[in-house]
């Protein structure tokens, strides 16, 4: 009996989590706030001293490195992936100050809050 078996080819609908042959890309979470926006990544196995963030333009980066260690009884698992760091670009825009953001990670979860430009127009405001 012959078997034919066909090589993988990524097509439009697999999603695949890796960013680059270093990185992978995190789960995340956006939240429009009135006053702000919050974005929650997931990143397990993260400290805070791996962590940086930068904002090039309308873009914010973020890449979150693991802390490796090599253990006496090591041996090839497979889990080259699974060990990658992880970075994350997302496109936030214009409107927000980057000066005033904050940022906050606690058990794997980074937490940045990208707090909104203040308008100079009295215009949005309601006079009762």
């Amino acid at each position: 009996m012959h078997t034919i078996i066909h090589p993988f080819k990524a097509t439009a609908h697999s999603r695949l989590n890796v960013v680059s042959g270093d990185f992978r890309n995190p789960h995340y979470d956006c939240a429009q706030q009135a006053d702000a926006m919050k974005v929650v990544v997931y990143v397990p196995g993260v400290e805070a001293s791996g962590v940086e963030i930068t904002l090039r333009g309308p873009d914010l980066v973020v890449t979150a490195r693991k802390s490796h260690f090599v253990r006496v009884n090591w041996s090839a698992l497979h889990l080259e992936g699974a060990q990658r760091d992880y970075q994350l670009s997302l496109r936030v825009g214009n409107g927000f100050d980057h000066d005033a953001m904050s940022a906050e990670i606690a058990d794997g979860v980074l937490t940045v809050t990208l707090p909104r430009k203040a308008t100079g127009s009295l215009a949005h405001r309601r006079v009762a």
